[in-house]
């Protein structure tokens, strides 16, 4: 392979063999990817030294050390505490913090309890992954800022150039819509609808109750459509089951009952008119259905369909044809059909339900659960001809809702993108030095948005766009919007606005709040405070809730030296669990076998105890690769104590997370964080007369509320221009309230914004031109290596120059993956970009475009989410998909470059780290 040759042999690559300027010993590629693999290795090693409890004691100012206070020119962790004294410390109300009081004797105190704790330790493998996830995030970030904003000294520096690769995930506003399209899109396997309501009559006593009674549309891969009736009571025992089944699973809240009916004007009705063959055939296998109807009458009715109460599937601005059946009809000399105002019985209640199954369906354990499948099979009916009237008015419906909403977005789409030209003209403001002072000092001069500069009143048009777009999104488009706006509803009636305004009127906010804080933070004689309590509660009823299910498991064990030994293990030294799993690693077997027989923890196993310890450790690797019951019975031992070790983990963790609540520091930390932060904020409110805005935001909520239910019970959808010009009005017509909030608060902040927008540019600055001491001489510190013999020049060169055909190579390999992901998705001509916001460039921050993109390679994003799900699963199906996740990530980075090894440069980090303090140190 090509690429693989020129990291191998870096001569043949002509990239690396320019010639370097007169008087320099390194060309321009070769100081910057030396540069960047230095400050690579030193931005890994003081991630990696955070978690040691002496790691603040080595920063520097403003922490303490045991050697007094230690100088820039000395400190271990040179980057970071450049970031730290630059950017965290110079923060806004964190500048005024004082030295001794806060940052030693509470934050450094706090922190170093909290790393002496381990907590979430690497046995747990979902909080293994979170940790890992932050720890490559933090490098990645801080190793972008450092290589883009420090700069060397011969201004030669240069980067491989490629071809720029504007890859966006064009496809998701696609997929979206396809997660909640009525039909066509399986979730674990089922694909559910709630495809209609019949009303049946009951007799109870003397009268007859009506019941609406949903009819589902079920279908598995591979097997045909049926459907199933189900009440509104049958739903609420699901849950009721489901939490039987899963004891503490979160699940999501069942919808309240909603006996609201909707109508809709222009649909037909089948049993008179006649409806598509395919339709009907779907729905009931009766031989009776009368013929299609003549002429094109159901397409005409669906341009006239409005529905008075409006919802969208997710993303529904997508050009993919949907996947259910079409309604045109085929020709024939039947007659138009008449068009109807009809009652869709209990349609919001229809909708949410759906939500709320496809809900559950997206967990795989509780999609897997005895009681979800049996609500979803059990007791299968055939529909009457009015069920599949019922169920193609519904089905036209949705239909019409998503072209609806589509609609909707276009239009938005279009009115933003007009705008275009005026978000590069503010793009230029915003990134010239100084620009968001410049636009903040506007916003304070300037008492209207009409008296802004024309770009800011476009983007402040741009700002209303988004905004009506987003309230539309979330209270009318959603099938949970219902449900949504009914809790706005309920929140708004309870809150008691006046009083709130008044009190902020009248009273002390600062003196009210740091009374609350006295009621929950004091310790009257030496006792626990209420704030500790509060916590020592919830965390005691979590630890209790996990001793129970340890009990659980500990008897189904049947062996308490196991369930003792796990447990030694868990709460034993960082140094003993780290000599385990080495020695796990190295012996290739899972660390509870090594853990289980090792002599560190007493008592020792008896050979019965081994030989049932390694038939169920044969048994678990047997059911992973093979799926069959038998091997899984016989694995059930190890399956148990799988589990055990991840709750006895989680426990610890609680057990540690309730001992530092209860650490005196903690209180303090609490106290001081809300007198630093809270009280400036108070202030500010306080004198720009904020209370005034509590009445403008009700007012406002007001508003929405009824321009939500106008497009509800009207047909403002039948004009998806007036729609989009409904919200775009609600908009204009509180935004200048929203406008006088800021420019009040902006007026009397005492600084605040200021100090805040000044604390953006200098981060801004940093990467522009670099920190205040100045360059890296690569050249330098290249030759003086030299010179001094510490380095070969000949083989440090081979090195640096793998090291460019690596990256060239990496890029290169990177580059033709995306293309073929994006051809195979048919993705590459799709543009879901957000108008007005495609202007911003990296470049624009002082971040090369380059680094940037190589720094979001091997980002491991969906770890964390593939990690929350297989701690769903049983650990026999969790451990089947990580191997299969390891095959395929094998398979997918099958050819990918990988990084030479190189040993001779790294002879240059003692002085290289003595350089970057004298740069970073002023």
């Amino acid at each position: 392979m090509p690429a693989t040759e020129s990291v191998q042999d870096g001569s043949r690559n002509p990239t690396t063999n320019s010639v370097a300027p007169p008087g320099q010993a390194l060309n321009g590629k070769q100081e910057h990817y030396l540069k960047r693999e230095l400050i690579s290795e030193q931005v890994n090693w003081e991630i990696s030294e955070l978690n040691s409890p002496t790691a603040l004691r080595r920063f520097g100012a403003p922490f303490r050390s045991e050697f007094g206070e230690v100088s820039p020119y000395d400190s271990e962790l040179p980057i970071l505490r450049y970031i730290f004294v630059h950017h965290v410390r110079e923060f806004p109300f964190l500048d005024k913090a004082k030295e001794k009081e806060f940052w030693q004797d509470k934050l450094q105190v706090f922190l170093e309890s909290f790393a002496s704790k381990n907590i979430s330790s690497s046995e747990d493998r979902l909080e293994e992954t979170k940790r890992r996830k932050l720890a490559i995030k933090c490098r990645k970030l801080v190793e972008l800022m450092m290589v883009s904003g420090v700069p060397t000294a011969s201004g030669f520096e240069e980067r491989i150039r490629f071809a720029e690769m504007e890859i966006v995930d064009r496809d998701a506003i696609n997929t979206g819509m396809l997660n909640t399209m009525p039909e066509g899109n399986y979730v674990n396997g089922w694909d559910v609808n709630v495809a209609g309501v019949r009303i049946t009559l009951i007799k109870r006593n003397i009268r007859r109750h009506k019941h609406a009674e949903f009819l589902l549309r079920v279908k598995r891969k591979g097997g045909l459509e049926y459907y199933v009736g189900r009440r509104y009571g049958d739903f609420a025992r699901l849950q009721r089951q489901l939490r039987t089944e899963l004891p503490g699973k979160v699940l999501p809240p069942l919808p309240k009952k909603n006996k609201s009916d909707t109508s809709a004007t222009g649909l037909m009705s089948r049993t008179a008119d006649g409806a598509d063959e395919s339709d009907i055939s779907s729905i009931s296998s009766m031989s009776t259905i009368a013929p299609p109807p003549q002429g094109n009458g159901f397409a005409e009715s669906m341009k006239t369909l409005t529905v008075r109460d409006h919802r969208r599937n997710k993303s529904t601005a997508s050009g993919r044809a949907s996947p259910c059946p079409s309604f045109e009809a085929p020709a024939s000399p039947i007659p138009s059909p008449k068009f109807d105002n009809t009652i869709l019985w209990r349609e919001n209640q229809r909708v949410s339900l759906r939500a709320y199954l496809r809900y559950l369906l997206h967990n795989p354990q509780i999609a897997q659960t005895k009681a979800l499948q049996q609500f979803l099979t059990h007791d299968p009916l055939t529909p009457t001809d009015e069920d599949v009237d019922d169920i193609l008015k519904r089905k036209a419906v949705d239909r019409k809702r998503v072209e609806e909403q589509k609609q909707f977005y276009e239009i938005a789409r279009k009115r933003a993108a007009e705008l275009d030209v005026y978000m590069e003209q503010f793009r230029q403001d915003i990134v010239e030095r100084n620009g968001l002072t410049m636009l903040f000092q506007e916003i304070k001069d300037k008492e209207t948005i009409q008296d802004l500069s024309l770009q800011y009143q476009k983007f402040a048009e741009w700002l209303r766009i988004e905004v009506a777009a987003t309230i539309y999104h979330l209270f009318l488009a959603e099938d949970n919007s219902p449900e949504l706006f009914a809790q706005l509803k309920r929140i708004h009636s309870l809150i008691p606005y006046t009083i709130m305004k008044n009190v902020i009127r009248i009273a002390n906010p600062a003196a009210v709040m740091a009374g609350v804080l006295d009621i929950f933070l004091a310790q009257p004689f030496g006792s626990r405070s209420l704030m500790q309590r509060i916590f020592s509660l919830t965390l005691n009823d979590g630890i209790r809730s996990y001793q129970r299910s340890i009990d659980a498991l500990a008897t189904k064990i049947e062996d308490d030296v196991f369930v003792q030994k796990l447990k030694q293990f868990i709460d034993a030294e960082e140094h003993i669990k780290v000599a385990i799993r080495q020695e796990a690693e190295s012996e290739d077997v899972d660390i509870l076998v090594t853990i289980l027989r090792s002599d560190l923890f007493a008592p020792a196993l008896s050979s019965e105890q081994i030989g049932r310890l390694f038939n169920a450790y044969v048994a678990f690797n047997n059911a992973v690769e093979h799926v069959d019951e038998e091997f899984k019975k016989g694995a059930q031992l190890f399956s148990y104590l799988k589990q055990l070790m991840k709750l006895q983990t989680r426990q610890r963790d609680k057990a540690m997370m309730l001992n530092l609540i209860e650490e005196p520091v903690t209180l303090q930390l609490l106290r001081d964080l809300f007198t630093i932060f809270y009280e400036p904020l108070v202030r500010v409110y306080k004198s720009a007369n904020v209370y005034n805005s509590i009445t403008d935001f009700a007012v406002f909520i007001d508003d929405m509320i009824q321009v939500v239910e106008k497009c509800r019970e009207q047909d403002a959808s039948a004009d998806p221009n007036q729609t989009v010009q409904a919200f775009i009005d609600l908009c204009q017509r509180h935004e200048h309230n929203f406008y006088k909030f800021v420019h009040e608060v902006h007026t009397h902040d005492n600084g605040l914004f200021t100090q805040l927008m000044g604390w953006i540019e200098s981060i801004l600055e940093f990467l522009r031109k670099g920190p205040a001491g100045g360059a890296l001489d690569m050249n330098a510190l290249f030759e003086g290596a030299i010179i001094s013999g510490s380095l070969d020049k000949k083989k440090a060169i081979d090195e640096i120059n793998q090291l460019i055909s690596w990256q060239e190579a990496r890029k290169k390999w990177h580059h033709d993956k995306t293309r073929q992901k994006m051809a195979a998705e048919g993705s590459a001509d799709m543009d879901g970009s957000m108008p007005g916001m495609t202007s911003f460039r990296a470049s624009d921050f002082g971040i090369n475009e380059m680094d940037l993109e190589d720094m979001s390679y091997d980002d491991g994003s969906d770890e964390e989410a593939e990690a929350e799900e297989e701690d769903e699963l049983d650990p026999i199906e969790a451990e089947r998909r990580r191997r299969a996740k390891k095959q395929d990530h094998l398979k997918r980075t099958a050819g990918e470059p990988k990084k030479p090894t190189v040993s001779e440069v790294h002879h240059l980090k003692e002085n290289f780290l003595v350089m970057l303090r004298e740069v970073l140190a002023a």
